[in-house]
């Protein structure tokens, strides 16, 4: 593929305007996350769970690898490959450009793609273009994002439509994620009640919502309740990859914050663990396996175990924030890869390498 296909982004991007208190250090804190994944080790010593499985071989096939699908439906929306480039940024000058990138790549490769908490664009809406990438991807599959514990702290239906219809999204994903906001200085911690607001939400905003994760991961138990109360969607976000108590400690200013990331950052429960359990409690649930999947093969592992897509993050930011052309790179690698796996077992798709038994688990 060509990489000036991709460049339709502008060039010369308007300065963003001066935020107000609260949301400037929303915006500080964006840019500082974006740093600190590419900068430093906030990579979790928890493994995924994934290397403890193993796919068993067919060395004939009887497939041509022109002939493998990938395609898959999620939400009612097709997509070319079973992919979702994981919310990760926006705020900032760089982040508009990473968003951007990774909306082309969407667009290009069928994947879906979420955005970033849009809470620093409801704190000053002048930061709202770093967001808007529905244009570079009239087709993919975009899901807008806020963290659900600001259901506790003013925000509500409005605020949630407010950015679902700011990126022309798809769904909503509601990231749950008391373990970063109890590293976080000054984090919002107070998570009561939210089961019921979360009920109220899901029974009046007109698109689907996605509960996530940020890589603790979700239980099957909390997945029963999340589900009881009406989302329509699950992303586990195991631990296996970015600690987000690591990225907090390492901002952190204040010794007793910097211990807290210290202390916990491999909490958390294993990605693959996540997607067996909650594939159990619910076999029909849209389920995306996220936290720590890195290739092609991760991918095929998480949707053997039952999900429906698979998500990653800090494979597409590191390369977003080098270049286009690493970002080609990465989106041609991950497609090889997956087409690999399902030749070399037999799936001419993946309704085949979910149902055919291939993956075996380590003892």
């Amino acid at each position: 593929m060509s990489v000036s296909r991709l460049s339709s982004t502008p060039t010369s991007l308007p300065a963003i305007a001066s935020p107000t208190p609260e949301a400037a250090v929303t915006q500080t804190r964006k840019a500082e996350h974006i740093r600190v994944c590419l900068e430093e080790d906030v990579q979790s010593q928890t493994t995924t769970g994934l290397e403890r499985y193993r796919f068993q071989h067919c060395c004939l096939p009887e497939l041509d690898w022109a002939d493998i699908d990938l395609s898959t439906t999620f939400l009612q929306r097709q997509l070319k490959a079973p992919l979702l480039i994981s919310s990760m940024t926006g705020g900032t000058d760089e982040a508009r450009q990473i968003n951007q990138r990774l909306a082309a790549i969407a667009q290009h490769y069928g994947f879906a793609m979420g955005v970033g908490s849009q809470r620093v664009a409801v704190e000053n809406p002048a930061v709202n273009s770093t967001f808007s990438i529905r244009s570079l991807a009239p087709d993919s599959l975009l899901l807008a994002n806020l963290g659900a514990v600001q259901l506790n702290y003013r925000y509500g239906l409005e605020e949630c439509q407010r950015v679902v219809d700011w990126l022309e999204a798809d769904a909503l994903i509601l990231h749950i994620n008391p373990l970063q906001e109890c590293v976080q200085t000054r984090g919002d911690t107070n998570f009561r009640g939210l089961f019921n607001k979360l009920e109220t939400l899901c029974a009046r905003l007109p698109v689907p919502v996605i509960a996530k994760e940020v890589g603790n991961g979700i239980s099957g138990a909390i997945a029963q309740r999340l589900i009881n109360a009406g989302v329509a969607a699950i992303d586990v976000a195991g631990a296996g990859g970015t600690s987000w108590a690591k990225v907090e400690g390492e901002r952190a200013k204040d010794a007793r914050q910097r211990r807290l990331g210290q202390t916990f950052a491999n909490w958390g429960i294993p990605t693959a663990q996540c997607v067996t359990e909650v594939r159990a409690i619910a076999p029909q649930i849209p389920l995306i396996a996220s936290g720590g999947l890195r290739n092609g093969l991760d991918v095929a592992k998480a949707i053997a175990l039952g999900a429906d897509l698979a998500g990653l993050a800090f494979p597409f930011l590191q390369a977003a924030a080098l270049s286009e052309e690493a970002l080609v790179d990465l989106a041609e690698a991950l497609v090889a890869e997956l087409t690999t796996v399902l030749l070399c077992t037999g799936a001419g798709n993946l309704a085949q390498l979910k149902s055919m038994n291939a993956l075996e688990r380590l003892a």
